[in-house]
């Protein structure tokens, strides 16, 4: 059976004073009494970031009532029907899980070719719809966050956020100070060069690496070593967002706290 997420009772005094964080505060209010902008019932609803909600509006891509809407600031009300296509949108509570990926899980929501994905191990996280935020190749392990809120994946997947990861990689053969030098300048690509905010070699042994990037490229650290000349033998994602595998074994799942949440959404 699905569990039961959290309910975020704080996040409401983050929304209502716009004073509280760093996120761009709106000059409007998103809610009046029990409705909600739509713009922000359509990102509530999993289906997309609020200013990509704008754009779908704007397009008449919307219904409310079998009606296309195109104002920006229409205002949902509880009873309303609201369709994107021919899907009926609901107005979801929100969902944050944390996965410790493990190996030979495809990061997809559904594989035509019948291969384990990342879904199955949050299967029982919750009965709304969760998705990926971003991706990890199908050997990589580490940290994977799942949500329905359109607007966290958003800022979470733009490069203009620029989003800290940390990777350890285990290497086949020792790093030498020549390559971890030329890592830490930036290695030129066949897509441009591959800045990192930080490399070591972890407690000593530099077969194991730690790689502190921003960068959102496919399989950028894979990349950056096997252009050097290395074998990747693992790659593990140990911090993403703030976030770290702390208490959470390898292929278990887990909600994010309040603070977390909070974090994410208005500090980041």
């Amino acid at each position: 059976m699905p569990g039961e997420a959290p309910a975020y009772k704080n996040l409401k005094f983050y929304e209502e004073d716009k004073t509280r964080g760093n996120k761009r505060r709106r000059e409007e209010d998103d809610s009046a009494g029990d409705t909600l902008r739509l713009n922000r019932y359509i990102a509530n609803a999993g289906v997309c970031s609020r200013r990509e909600a704008d754009a779908l509006i704007a397009a008449g891509e919307i219904r409310v009532n079998g009606e296309v809407v195109t104002e920006m600031g229409y205002q949902v009300q509880p009873t309303d029907t609201v369709q994107y296509g021919k899907t009926n949108l609901k107005r979801e509570k929100e969902v944050y899980v944390l996965l410790n990926k493990p190996k030979d899980f495809i990061t997809t929501t559904d594989d035509p070719e019948g291969r384990k994905t990342v879904m199955d191990l949050v299967a029982t996280a919750s009965k709304e719809r969760i998705f990926p935020v971003g991706r990890l190749d199908r050997n990589t392990t580490g940290l994977l966050l799942f949500t329905n809120d359109g607007e966290v994946a958003q800022k979470l997947t733009h490069p203009s956020h620029k989003n800290k990861k940390i990777y350890q990689v285990e290497l086949n053969t020792p790093l030498t100070e020549d390559h971890l030098r030329q890592i830490a300048e930036g290695v030129e690509l066949e897509d441009g060069k591959a800045e990192v905010d930080d490399v070591a070699v972890v407690a000593g042994n530099a077969h194991f690496v730690g790689v502190e990037l921003h960068i959102g490229r496919n399989r950028i650290v894979r990349r950056i070593f096997e252009h050097l000349g290395y074998e990747v033998v693992s790659l593990d994602r140990v911090q993403y967002a703030g976030l770290t595998k702390k208490d959470l074994p390898r292929g278990k799942w887990r909600y994010l706290n309040e603070k977390e949440v909070i974090r994410l959404k208005y500090f980041l």
